[in-house]
């Protein structure tokens, strides 16, 4: 097959909005083993919906959102059933950015020669397939936004912002993640951000302007983020997979504290994951164990050991049709740090 024929049948996302999944989460709490665990972890997700004092973080690990769970998230944007997201460069460049400037990722198969798929330059996700020609496109429009700022460092939050603030004016596809969250002052941020597209086009932009460039600063990032920790209080934390999101959110804690503030540990928190527990690494930590660390109450927390793409949408579907999210006032945290 030739690479038009291979990047023919697009990857559809699926629409929570369209399927309600509170009756097949509900016959769920009578089952046991992974059933009963995701339908708590619904259950968990609305009461953090429900309550009116906690501030609700999204920490988003993996390739979910090339997978077709891309337009969940940024529907839990639209519908204010989040307040922050921390999440991997890869997700909120490579995935969602990317599809706001037009471009797709098509159904392909695992069962496949990688070699002729690079002769193509078509990059594999394991079922899935994207264009490297296209995602070089989105290098160029990274590095033109980085081209325009003032030379200085930034951290992801205000990075992303400005990301956002591009595709008011270049989007091809509306209502993507990262523009619904600029349009509606939810904070996004990316602590490995260079470990994705970002990467290649801020590396451009530095050798174009060596002594006149910007630079990413993850130590601001952790403070940001902390900050919101201590404005917020009471958190509730939606954690898709793993990795450096996992960690960065639940440190906000500990940071709080070594800055001298008596902030609650996080109050609610689910993380959906495959991950093998026995490694002792932050992507496969259980909840509990990271209460020993001082950073999740263990009273409302929930692993589901299932594949993200399976379990998101049942979760954010039940919560969606539920309707708490009506009643919630809008945080727009992002307005924190306009001083």
């Amino acid at each position: 097959m030739n690479k038009k024929e291979l990047l023919s049948e697009e990857i559809k996302h699926i629409d929570i909005t369209k399927i309600d999944s509170t009756k097949i989460i509900e016959s769920m709490e009578g089952m046991s083993f992974s059933a009963r665990d995701l339908a708590r972890s619904a259950k968990i997700y609305d009461s953090m919906l429900t309550d009116k004092n906690c501030t609700v973080v999204l920490s988003l690990a993996g390739s979910t959102s090339a997978a077709g769970c891309m337009q969940v998230y940024a529907d839990m944007i639209k519908y204010n059933m989040i307040d922050v997201v921390v999440a991997t460069g890869a997700s909120i460049v490579d995935m969602d950015f990317f599809e706001a400037l037009g471009y797709k990722h098509y159904k392909g198969s695992q069962f496949v020669d990688d070699k002729e798929l690079r002769g193509m330059y078509i990059d594999r996700i394991y079922d899935t397939y994207i264009d490297e020609e296209e995602l070089q496109g989105c290098d160029k429009a990274i590095k033109a936004i980085a081209d325009s700022l003032d030379p200085k460092p930034y951290s992801s939050r205000e990075f992303i912002k400005e990301m956002g603030k591009y595709l008011v004016e270049h989007s091809k596809k509306k209502e993507s993640l990262v523009q619904l969250a600029y349009e509606n002052n939810v904070p996004i941020f990316c602590p490995a951000f260079s470990d994705s597209s970002a990467g290649l086009g801020l590396v451009q932009h530095q050798v174009e302007k060596p002594d006149n460039h910007i630079a990413i600063d993850s130590v601001k990032d952790f403070r940001e983020l902390t900050d919101i920790k201590i404005h917020a209080g009471d958190t509730g934390l939606l954690m898709i997979g793993g990795g450096t999101p996992k960690n960065f959110i639940q440190d906000t804690v500990v940071c709080a504290e070594v800055l001298g503030h008596d902030v609650p540990m996080h109050k609610y928190a689910i993380q959906i994951t495959i991950a093998d527990v026995r490694d002792g690494a932050c992507s496969s930590s259980t909840l509990k164990e990271a209460s020993s660390w001082g950073k999740v109450d263990t009273a409302l927390e929930q692993m589901v050991f299932a594949e993200a793409t399976t379990a998101i949408p049942l979760i954010a579907s039940y919560a969606y049709h539920k309707g708490n999210w009506r009643n919630r006032e809008k945080q727009e945290l992002s307005k924190l740090f306009d001083k």
